[in-house]
């Protein structure tokens, strides 16, 4: 042989595919390997290592072609070998198309590793097809993971639990197996119930004992609450996880997460900086992060935020989401072209169709708002999502279809105050639904008395009635537990309204001292200084008038030119 192969197997388990491949051109054009004589086995197998190469560079569609012309070759190798092929194992290396046993030819790990460039390629139904051409009982636990996330991605979801639960019952520890279950809401005790229960060693069931079972049972139970929108239920068994693997970022960022969806923004905004400054190389989930910071006006760590991020991995579609968000303020157009990207790398992104129908909504297309977050809910319907529906369709004064939105969101959280406050938010579009919106922003706040949102919402419904005491009133009940500044600008814009200027006043210099980047409290400020000096303050300013007297006079020009 003039190539040895196991000089190209060596580089391979170091890691050094550049080199790799150019020895594995060097193998498959050597004489002995294009002789015809020599067997197509062989010819296969320098193929797939080549193949190997070719993968670890990210050469898929190379690499593709490869492993497929081996696994031709394959076909007319003598029957007679094939159930000796079959035997061998290849436990030497491992299942990834980076590694094979050059001793033997396993046409099913070739077959897997075509899945795998497919799905790197993001040709998930080709991936798919490929992987059902593997007998069950030649699938390897990561063979199963994988076909999980297919059938999952195509929406074959009886099918996918079918491979999640069989992957848990080989290892219950693939938590991401168990949030994937929990999703496509199998219950938390047939998770459990999966868990292998043949004794280990010490002749004890691995699963039955307090210290080694509890920890992971409780968190398939956080993870099926947070499926089914049980977010009180979730953020408790979460925190008790917390208090017994401290600092844990998986768990400091499940419970931000949930917190920054339920609409505990400061709360989620502490637990993502305490899990950055556990691991300040984190990616995941600082779209959401970014959002938070965003909706705080707090620029200078958003800018901070999506620069570090730049400097991780500026790949990821978490960063495009960041991008997208520290963007809407400059251009919503550009914000939204990142928005897009985040969905082309990854479309079962939900931060991305979120941000994507946020943006829908700010360049007034509500229609296409509502095909983003329908995109946002086929994949894992969570409040977000029910509220942007909600938006979509009263800014399409589709009143019906809000309202059947909002009526699903309470069904989908029925303890949830921010699920009714949408009900509330439907009825009070229409002045003859008044009556009924009071009773749910009511109901909203006996539910969870502390939720300003409802309170806010409440506030907004005594005004547009006219009854301005009651709201003052309300809003100063609140600001009596809570220094919150939304509650001190919405006391400001009902004053503002009823000519009382200075309370007005007091109240947006005391939002901006909580929250000096408040962009509300800033142009509420500033349209308030100008009534207090009997401005008009919808009327342009002269700078204005005079910029467009001189781009007038510059066209002018320019025609006389």
């Amino acid at each position: 042989m003039d190539v040895p192969k196991d000089q190209i197997t060596t580089l391979l388990d170091h890691g050094l595919y550049d080199s790799a491949q150019m020895l594995g051109c060097f193998l498959v054009s050597s004489s002995s390997a294009t002789n015809a004589e020599t067997s197509p086995y062989i010819k296969a197998e320098n193929l797939v290592l080549l193949g190997d190469s070719l993968y670890g560079e990210k050469e898929y569609r190379r690499a593709l072609y490869a492993y497929k012309q081996a696994l031709q070759l394959c076909k007319i190798i003598p029957k007679q070998n094939s159930s000796s092929r079959s035997s061998l194992s290849t436990s030497n290396r491992s299942s990834s198309p980076n590694s094979m046993n050059i001793s033997a030819i396993n046409e099913n790990e070739v077959k897997f590793k075509i899945t795998l460039c497919h799905c790197a390629l993001s040709e998930n139904r080709a991936a798919l097809a490929e992987m059902e051409g593997i007998p069950s009982k030649s699938r390897t636990l990561r063979m199963n993971l994988t076909m999980g996330k297919l059938y999952r991605h195509s929406r074959h979801n009886r099918a996918a639990v079918a491979c999640y639960k069989e992957c848990l019952r080989h290892c219950p520890y693939i938590l991401e197996a168990i949030t994937a279950l929990a999703e496509l809401s199998v219950p938390a005790k047939d998770i459990i119930s999966l868990f292998p229960q043949t004794p280990n060693r010490s002749g004890r069931p691995p699963f039955d004992h307090f210290d080694s079972s509890r920890w992971l049972q409780r968190y398939v139970e956080a993870q099926c609450c947070i499926a089914s929108n049980d977010y009180k239920g979730g953020l408790e068994l979460f925190t008790e996880l917390l208090q017994r693997f401290p600092n844990n970022v998986h768990i400091l960022l499940e419970i931000a997460k949930v917190e920054a969806i339920i609409g505990r923004n400061e709360d989620a905004i502490l637990n993502f900086e305490k899990a950055r400054s556990v691991d300040p190389y984190i990616v995941t989930y600082m779209d959401e992060y970014a959002m938070l910071l965003k909706m705080k006006s707090d620029y200078s760590k958003l800018n901070r935020l999506v620069h570090d991020l730049l400097n991780i991995d500026p790949t990821r579609p978490e960063i495009f989401v960041a991008l997208s968000v520290l963007w809407e303020r400059k251009d919503e157009r550009g914000a939204l072209a990142y928005a897009e990207q985040s969905l082309r790398v990854d479309e079962r992104h939900i931060p991305g169709y979120i941000m994507k129908g946020n943006l829908f909504l700010s360049l007034n297309r509500p229609d296409a708002a509502v095909t983003a977050f329908r995109g946002a809910q086929e994949l894992r319907p969570d409040l977000r999502s029910y509220q942007g529906l909600v938006r979509s369709y009263l800014a399409l004064s589709k009143v019906k279809e809000a309202l059947y939105a909002a009526r699903e969101a309470m069904k989908a959280m029925p303890q949830s105050a921010k699920a009714l406050k949408l009900v509330g938010d439907v009825h009070a579009s229409n002045s003859s639904g008044r009556e009924k919106a009071k009773k749910f922003y009511e109901s909203a706040l006996r539910l969870e008395p502390g939720y300003l949102g409802a309170a806010l919402a409440l506030a907004e419904l005594h005004v547009a009635e006219g009854r301005n005491g009651d709201a003052v009133s309300l809003l100063e009940r609140y600001l009596k537990d809570w220094a919150d500044d939304s509650l001190h600008i919405k006391l400001a814009q009902v004053f503002a309204a009823t000519n009382l200027l200075q309370e007005a006043l007091s109240h947006y210099e005391a939002a901006l001292r909580i929250n000096p980047q408040n962009e509300a409290a800033k142009k509420g400020l500033e349209r308030l200084e100008k009534q207090m000096k009997g401005v008009d303050p919808d009327a342009p300013e002269e700078d204005e008038e005079n910029e467009v007297d001189d781009a007038d006079g510059e066209q002018e020009e320019g025609e006389l030119l």
